[in-house]
């Protein structure tokens, strides 16, 4: 086994296990793992390959931000809701995992009742932000499972 092969193995299991924890960059580290495997002599892959994978995971790196927002937005949060859901994940992202899920709740909440907004429909546009927090994380988890598999079907 080749040394490309064992970083790859080694950047797409810590990029599956970033996925959930906010500390790892989990798409960008097991996108590191399929660019090792590219050059590994065990591994055939098309260039193109790399191209998708990058792109989608800018694509999915972007939307893991943008997610939460559009979650408070469904859930009848106001652009206030919008703003303070993503001030509410970049404040969260000094705190770890706790900041990163209760950051965008906390701020959705707290933007809408200071936009007049009652406490019961203000919840209910936080708990958006916590449902697109939810649905980004299962995104990251599924391309990171995704990029592992195609490695896999890869091998020679």
């Amino acid at each position: 086994m080749d040394v490309y092969l064992i970083l790859a193995i080694v950047l797409i299991l810590i990029g599956l296990i970033g996925s959930v924890l906010p500390a790892l960059p989990g798409l960008p580290l097991a996108y590191g793992g399929v660019v090792s495997a590219f050059f590994s002599e065990h591994i055939s892959m098309p260039w193109q390959a790399l191209l998708v994978w990058g792109l989608l995971t800018a694509l999915l790196t972007v939307l893991d931000f943008v997610i939460p927002a559009w979650g408070t937005k469904k859930f009848g949060g106001s652009k206030l809701g919008i703003i303070g859901c993503t001030i509410g994940l970049l404040v969260g992202l000094f705190f770890g995992f706790p900041g990163i899920v209760l950051g965008p709740f906390a701020g959705a909440i707290l933007f809408e009742m200071l936009g007049g907004m009652e406490s019961g429909p203000a919840l209910k546009a936080g708990f958006g932000s916590f449902v697109g927090f939810l649905l980004g994380t299962v995104l990251k988890v599924i391309c990171c499972g995704a990029m592992g598999w195609y490695v896999g079907t890869c091998y020679v």
